[in-house]
C-alpha cells in the first residue's frame, strides 16, 4: 500500500474535485445536503410519526446521515472500476485502490455531517457523555461494510451494467425498511427482530441507542455489527481475488 500512496492520495483529491466541480458552495454541500433532507423529512413526517417520539429530530437525523453515508459510498464504489477503466487497462495497480478512494471521500463527507449532527443533539438536549466515543465503532463497521458491498457491486457492474438500475430500486426499498422516519416499536413484537436482518438498520439503531436512549449496546449487538462488516468484506475480497484478471476484458 505504501508503494501506491501517491496514487491513492491523488485519487482521493480527484474524487473531491469532481464532486464539487463548478459548484459555488463546494464542500459546504456536504453539510447543507443532509440538513435540507432533514428539514424536508422533519416537515413531512413529524406530524405522522414524531408527535410522541422523544428527540425525534435526533432520531430522524441519525437515520438520515447513516443511510446517506451508505448510499454515497456504495453507489460511488459500484462505478469505481468502470470510471477508471483507462487507468486499469494501461497500468497494473491494485484495483481496490479506486474503490477505497471513493470510500474515503464518502467517509470525509460523513464526518463533516457528524459535526452538524452533534450540534443538533445539543439543540435537542441530548445528554453527552463518554459513551458518545463509542459511535466510532459503528462508523468503522459501516465503513468496512461499505467497502465490502462496494467490491461486490463494482465487480457486478463490470459484467452486468443493469445492476446500476436494479441497485437504485433496491436502495429505495432499503430506505423504507430501515426505520428512518418511523419507529420499529409500532410493529408487533414478533416482527421487530426481523429489522436486525437489515445491516444498515443495525448501524442506525446503534447511533440511536447511544444518543437517545443513553445506553451502551450489548456485547452481542457489537458482535452483530462486526459480523455484517466482516461478512460483506469477505465476500467482496473473494470476488476481487477470483475475478481480478477478468475485469480488464469486460471494460
Amino acid at each position: 500500500m505504501r508503494k501506491y500512496k501517491f496514487l491513492f492520495e491523488e485519487l482521493v483529491k480527484r474524487d473531491f474535485n469532481q464532486k464539487y466541480k463548478r459548484t459555488v458552495l463546494g464542500m459546504a454541500w456536504s453539510i447543507l445536503s443532509p440538513l435540507l433532507h432533514l428539514l424536508v423529512m422533519k416537515m413531512v413526517f413529524t406530524r405522522f410519526f414524531g408527535r410522541n417520539a422523544p428527540h425525534y429530530t435526533t432520531y430522524l437525523f441519525a437515520g438520515n446521515i447513516v443511510m446517506s453515508f451508505f448510499k454515497e459510498a456504495t453507489k460511488n464504489g459500484m462505478a469505481s472500476l468502470m470510471k477508471n477503466s483507462k487507468i486499469i487497462q494501461k497500468i497494473n495497480v491494485p484495483k481496490y485502490l479506486f474503490l477505497l478512494s471513493r470510500n474515503v471521500s464518502a467517509l470525509v463527507n460523513f464526518m463533516l455531517t457528524m459535526l452538524v449532527f452533534f450540534l443538533f443533539c445539543i439543540i435537542d438536549k441530548i445528554q453527552f457523555g463518554p459513551r458518545m466515543l463509542l459511535l466510532i465503532y459503528p462508523v468503522i463497521c459501516l465503513t468496512i461494510m461499505n467497502v465490502g458491498i462496494g467490491m461486490i457491486l463494482s465487480a457486478l457492474f463490470v459484467f452486468f451494467r443493469d445492476i446500476q438500475y436494479l441497485y437504485e430500486v433496491f436502495l429505495t426499498l432499503l430506505t423504507y425498511l430501515s426505520a428512518i422516519f418511523y419507529q420499529v416499536s409500532r410493529f408487533p413484537e414478533k416482527f421487530q427482530p426481523l429489522f436486525l436482518l437489515n445491516p444498515v438498520y443495525v448501524m442506525i439503531k446503534y447511533f440511536r441507542t447511544i444518543c437517545i436512549d443513553c445506553i451502551i449496546p450489548s456485547p452481542q449487538y457489537h458482535l452483530l455489527c462486526a459480523f455484517y462488516a466482516l461478512f460483506y468484506l469477505a465476500i467482496g475480497a473473494w470476488i476481487y481475488k477470483r475475478y481480478n484478471h477478468e475485469f480488464v476484458y469486460y471494460m
